[in-house]
């Protein structure tokens, strides 16, 4: 290990003599403060923040991870095309060590790195707010929606097959299914047909009351505070564009069969903006001993109109889980994932490419992982001729890659959602462990079978 770690304290000095990687450095050290002075974001405080925050961290990952590649991989050519590698293994040491020693001193230098420009980032996010002027409401929506790390709870997905098999068997009798539904197939109509039914039991007529009820909310401290986001959509637009509702958040099971235990329920009468998220504040008490809460809105006649909660976003229940500052680290050890998994690709590719192509490579598989969500949805959309080469060459290969848009921490850490251990731990377990570990082992077995120099006579 001895070895290994000389290799890698070599790497790193390597690496800072690198003009690249000064560069880098400048770019972060330069473009981070100027950020923080100049981001506006929707004008408000938590905007502001938020702003920064995503900027910030997305500016500081991007430019990491191509200081990864670049590094990674010059260490290992420059040492081969400058002939310097022979004399390295004319030494006592193992060619399982040169890769690992390189390898460890890629990680040590992005672990330093990523730990300062956080810090950075974490220090201008907290004292931001003591040099602005901010109201006392922008302040507590600042706490309550950013600086927090909310669990997040939605209704459960309703069973509606029974209504849905019914529908269709009716299209089929009345053969109306060419004419309503032209081009598409059963398993079309089906979910066309579920989400039209899902979506009706989402929606309130007037006068017609809507109940959610939820278990296992765990409130982190009972003194917190409980809130219901939602989003209003309507079947004929007010002539203001708001809408009349009275909520009531509690153990609603005292009121439907006299059960339950004896918490607050709690009522807002309020009057809202349509397709626009808002959020219902109630103490935390609101929530049952045994974790139970339900929540019930009610269409007053007022309205005049049908109420509809949509399917993707319509309502959930947040709760205090944690904080911001333990949930800005697992957001700082997702983006050391990605340097980790982009290190051992980038001593993968040059134990057996040259340097421009291994950084091609690299580049290319970093992208893709960055995009990989578009690339499968929009060859979700090239129809059935292409479903068996999408189905076995396309997806699998994307799957194969890391899918680095679906662990982006910022998607947590603006919106104040909690980041949890064990979604670290997964993404852990399956780039690093997995993955980045296959990619290690693959590098040392082929550069321990390459041949290093020829003997000409």
């Amino acid at each position: 290990m001895g070895r290994a770690w000389a290799i890698a304290v070599n790497t790193i000095k390597q690496a800072l003599r690198m003009k690249v990687a000064v560069v880098f450095l400048v770019l972060l050290l330069v473009l981070l403060p100027v950020m923080a002075m100049s981001v506006t974001g929707d004008g408000t405080l938590k905007g502001r923040l938020q702003t920064f925050v995503s900027y910030g961290l997305s500016l500081t990952s991007l430019l990491l991870c191509l200081f990864t590649i670049i590094v990674s991989i010059y260490s290992i050519t420059s040492d081969i095309e400058q002939g310097q590698i022979c004399t390295i293994v004319t030494k006592p040491i193992r060619r399982f060590e040169i890769i690992l020693g390189k390898f460890i001193g890629v990680v040590v230098l992005d672990i330093v790195l990523l730990v300062i420009f956080a810090a950075i980032i974490y220090a201008v996010v907290i004292y931001m707010p003591k040099f602005s002027k901010a109201s006392e409401d922008d302040l507590a929506a600042v706490k309550n929606e950013f600086y927090t790390a909310r669990a997040s709870l939605v209704p459960a997905e309703i069973d509606v097959s029974k209504e849905v098999a019914a529908d269709f068997k009716k299209l089929v009798e009345s053969q109306q299914m060419e004419q309503l539904f032209p081009s598409s197939t059963q398993d079309e109509i089906i979910a066309s047909l579920t989400k039209r039914r899902r979506l009706e039991k989402q929606a309130a007529a007037v006068g017609q009351e809507l109940v959610w009820e939820f278990n296992n909310v765990r409130q982190r401290d009972p003194n917190e505070s409980l809130f219901v986001r939602f989003k209003y959509d309507v079947s004929v637009d007010p002539t203001d564009s708001q809408v009349w509702g009275r909520w009531l958040v509690g153990d609603y099971r005292q009121i439907r069969t006299g059960s339950g235990f004896e918490t607050a329920i709690y009522r807002a009468d309020r009057k809202d903006p349509i397709r626009t998220f808002r959020e219902v504040e109630v103490p935390a008490d609101a929530v049952a001993e045994d974790g139970y809460v339900a929540v019930s809105f009610y269409n007053v006649p007022l309205n005049n109109t049908v109420v509809i909660f949509p399917l993707e976003d319509g309502l959930e229940v947040l709760y205090k889980a944690d904080t911001f500052t333990a949930n800005y680290i697992r957001g700082v050890l997702l983006i050391l994932c990605r340097l980790i998994f982009l290190a051992c690709l980038g001593v993968l590719a040059a134990t057996f490419l040259s340097f421009p192509v291994a950084i091609l490579l690299c580049i290319v598989i970093f992208f893709m992982g960055t995009i990989s969500g578009f690339i499968l949805e929009s060859f979700g959309y090239l129809g059935a001729n292409l479903s068996l080469l999408y189905s076995y060459s396309i997806k699998l290969l994307i799957e194969l890659l890391p899918r680095f848009d679906q662990i982006n921490p910022t998607k947590f850490l603006v919106p104040g959602r909690l980041l949890a251990w064990g979604f670290l731990g997964k993404v852990f377990l399956i780039m690093v462990f997995v993955k980045a570990t296959v990619l290690l082992v693959l590098a040392l077995l082929i550069f321990s079978f390459r041949e290093i120099a020829k003997i000409v006579v």
